[in-house]
């Protein structure tokens, strides 16, 4: 029986998709295959090509065809991905909407002969893919979970800030960014209501939202406030420093140093201090506020007055180049606040990365909060290490240097550094025996002499750029003798926990040593075996395989399975080849410079993370140079221009490059959850909940801030907090929210839409018997979230 059409009437549309879809996986297929990769995209572009045909000759073969493709395509996806919904999802979706085009009426009047049959068979071709789609969407990802709360346990709290305040970035020194106040709690969270708004003034500038490639800057907002009794302290993308009344959000005074960042690829301010001289000093300045400043000084301004404190160094400022020779210009700036701890003012730096062998020193440096005096450097190519330079004196150059937040245990009398490399980041091939011993490590320092007492490293021979980004958390632990164990967490780029004695150094949960892929270039050498804290529950990803690649589609999926095949890789430790090579973890880490909140009466620890690989390769200097890419240079004067994106590695045989490793949509080309939020039990060592944190509502393509807001977990860069009051509040993700997380479960219970991106780390405090938790929500040029210039809080009505 012949269907009643019009002559010569054709599926004109859905017959020239069917084609491009499938002359692209036919052709994509080809080369996969060539490189060893999955038949099935060429099967199913040369099916979809044949069905394309019959369309085109109007046959209604053509539903048998895609109902065996959907078939196929079903049971193959099944047995490579299983019921993970994000993985079948570029399998099965695009060939479930042609089969539904393909059952459409105003296309299926148009093939002949009738074929009930085929009709019906895609009809449940489509109904099966569609079935299990939707069965996979509503399993668990993650681990669900549940704190138990109900035993009675004794507060652990460090007593030495004033519940109502945050006088550090973590609030105390112990860095476990815990919150004593209860008044906010997962009951009535709900009720949670903006009380004010402050908008700082200083907001991106031309130029300043490329991503931080050499051609630009990178304008963030990465502010996690203090407070101190009832004023709020704040700064800025361009080291401008505000008061706040803490009650009303009204601007008291604000201080610009006008500083010079016409050569800085990365423009942040993550916090400040304070300091309160002791009774009866000498000083017009008894309380102040000292900051660092991007062009390499540091400041200090009366916390009263906001004038600048003119017995502190020079006028106010200390100049951060002293001491050490050359500093080219945006090779040398301070973004975290400096530690002020047992009237010492200790801070380290941010040396540019990946530029050179010969770069300015990474030695950290105390100074007299007062005078602004050096008191002490930890120079590590210096016998003894610590020690206080002359006039003329030049710290080691090229040495490992501390560039995240400080923690410190006032009683030990020790003051925690989180170690990068030895410059540039990926060739260690010129990197000396002091670097190597103290280069992506944990260190802790004598407050009052810098003098080393202990260091753990957790990664030998980086050359991954796997910097310790933040210090360590501090807690005190049960022993297995019944005796309180004073111990620190340390947050890693890798997602690996590092749980250690605070005052010997010496791990509490075991450490193993294993053997990493071997094979650097000509010149350098890797660790045979790398720590992994065996005893702790590990955030690193899985290692990837062609199998595991992702995309939106079969066909960017597709690419990123060519890619992978023809790049180098061998898992975690990869070493950066004369080729493309995959690493993951990368340097943007699995947790990055805001570490981890800790619990300290629950013992929980809080972490969010990230997941996103990245592609490097390294290639030989003579051939650059000729070519123009990059210019000889022997580190005097400025740093000369440099084509494109590439990464100099002045001093070394070669150039390298990297990159984030996304998909031809500019999405990964791993497979969500892209960011996730973990409990963790200190004392059980084992993974209490873990979810998704964050949609891709505002992570649209070509940059735009519009998109479903799909669950997949977001990418993240600021931290989060956990309170008394059972709750976990975090922004950071690029969604633009800031949400409250039931501490025992994991679940979202509250959320507010931010008016920036929140890519800082949010602090809790309470003035005139209220509780106030605050944001500083003003973007993340790297990241892509909108820029602002916002300071948030809210409380209950």
């Amino acid at each position: 029986m012949v269907n009643e059409i019009q002559p010569g009437a054709r599926p004109w549309i859905t017959c020239i998709i069917v084609l491009l879809i499938g002359l692209t996986l036919t052709v994509g297929g080809v080369w996969l295959l060539a490189l060893g990769g999955s038949a099935y995209y060429l099967i199913a572009g040369l099916a979809l090509l044949l069905s394309a045909g019959l369309l085109w000759a109007r046959r209604s073969s053509a539903q048998w065809v895609m109902a065996l493709i959907l078939i196929a395509t079903l049971l193959w996806s099944l047995y490579e991905a299983g019921l993970n919904f994000w993985q079948l999802e570029p399998r099965l979706v695009m060939l479930a909407v042609l089969g539904i085009l393909l059952l459409l009426p105003w296309v299926r009047r148009k093939l002949f002969p009738l074929a009930r049959a085929a009709h019906l068979t895609l009809a449940v071709a489509v109904v099966a893919t569609v079935a299990v789609l939707a069965f996979a969407a509503t399993r668990q990802v993650g681990i669900a979970g549940s704190a138990d709360f109900t035993a009675q346990v004794p507060d652990a709290h460090d007593t030495a800030v004033p519940d109502s305040d945050w006088l550090y970035y973590g609030r105390t020194a112990h860095g476990d960014r815990y919150s004593p106040l209860a008044q906010i709690n997962a009951d009535n969270v709900q009720n949670l209501k903006l009380a004010w708004s402050l908008r700082t003034g200083d907001t991106m500038r031309p130029g300043e939202d490329q991503g931080g490639t050499d051609a630009g800057h990178e304008f963030n907002f990465e502010d996690t406030p203090i407070k101190v009794d009832d004023t709020v302290y704040v700064c800025t993308g361009h080291s401008w420093v505000e008061a706040i009344d803490a009650s009303t959000g009204k601007l008291k005074w604000k201080f610009d140093p006008k500083a010079d960042t016409s050569a800085d690829v990365y423009l942040a301010c993550r916090g400040v201090s304070y300091y309160k001289a002791p009774a009866g000093t000498a000083t017009d300045c008894p309380e102040r506020i000292i900051a660092p400043v991007l062009d390499a000084r540091m400041m200090a301004i009366n916390a009263q007055t906001g004038q600048l404190c003119r017995d502190f160094g020079d006028n106010g400022y200390v100049s951060l180049k002293q001491y050490l020779g050359n500093v080219p210009a945006g090779y040398h700036f301070v973004t975290s606040p400096p530690m002020v701890v047992n009237d010492r003012l200790i801070l380290g730096g941010w040396i540019y990365d990946n530029r050179a062998t010969f770069e300015p020193s990474g030695a950290v440096r105390a100074f007299n909060p007062l005078s602004g005096e050096l008191i002490w450097a930890w120079d590590i190519g210096h016998d003894p290490q610590n020690w206080k330079p002359g006039p003329n004196d030049q710290l080691t150059r090229g040495t490992p240097n501390a560039w995240g937040v400080f923690t410190a245990d006032p009683k030990l009398g020790l003051v925690y550094l989180p170690t990068g490399n030895a410059t540039p980041d990926y060739f260690g091939g010129r990197r000396r025996p002091f670097d190597d011993q103290y280069s992506s490590s944990t260190v802790a320092l004598d407050i009052e002499t810098g003098a080393p007492r202990w260091h753990f490293q957790n990664v030998h021979h980086d050359l991954w750029d796997f910097d310790v980004p933040v210090g360590p958390s501090l807690v005190d632990l049960p022993g297995p003798d019944g005796q309180t164990v004073p111990a620190l967490v340390q947050t890693t780029k890798r997602g690996e926990f590092f749980v250690l004695n605070r005052e010997t150094g010496q791990p509490i949960s075991p450490v193993e040593e294993k053997p990493v892929p071997q094979g650097a270039v000509p010149g350098d050498h890797t660790s045979p075996t790398q720590p992994f804290s065996v005893g702790m529950p590990s955030l690193a990803p899985q290692d990837l395989t062609e199998h595991s690649m992702w995309g939106a589609t079969p066909i960017d999926q597709m690419m990123c399975r060519i890619q992978f095949r023809n790049a180098y890789y061998q898992g975690q430790f990869t070493p950066p080849q004369l080729k493309s090579t995959i690493v993951y973890p990368a340097f943007d880490g699995v947790i990055d410079w805001h570490g981890a909140s800790i619990d300290p009466t629950h013992k929980i620890l809080v972490a969010n993370a990230n997941y996103i690989p990245f592609m490097i390769s390294m290639a030989p200097r003579a051939p650059a140079e000729q070519q123009g890419l990059v210019q000889k240079w022997n580190g005097q004067g400025n740093e000369p221009p440099v084509k494109g994106n590439f990464s100099p590695q002045y001093g070394t045989p070669y150039i390298g490059m990297v990159h984030p490793w996304l998909n031809p949509l500019g999405v990964p080309c791993n497979a969500p959850p892209w960011g996730t939020l973990t409990a963790i039990d200190l004392v059980k060592h084992q993974i209490i909940w873990q979810h998704p944190i964050g949609t891709t509502r505002d992570t649209g393509l070509f940059g735009t801030h519009t998109n479903l807001p799909l669950p997949t977990g977001i990418f993240n860069i600021g931290g989060n907090m956990v309170t008394k009051g059972g709750l976990v509040f975090i922004g950071a993700t690029a969604d633009d929210y800031l949400r409250a997380i039931d501490e025992r479960t994991g679940k979202v219970v509250w959320q507010a839409r931010l008016p920036a991106g929140g890519q800082a780390t949010p602090m809790s405090y309470q003035v005139n018997g209220k509780q106030y938790i605050v944001i500083a929500a003003g973007g993340h040029a790297g990241l892509g979230t909108r820029s602002g210039d916002y300071v948030l809080a809210y409380a209950l009505p």
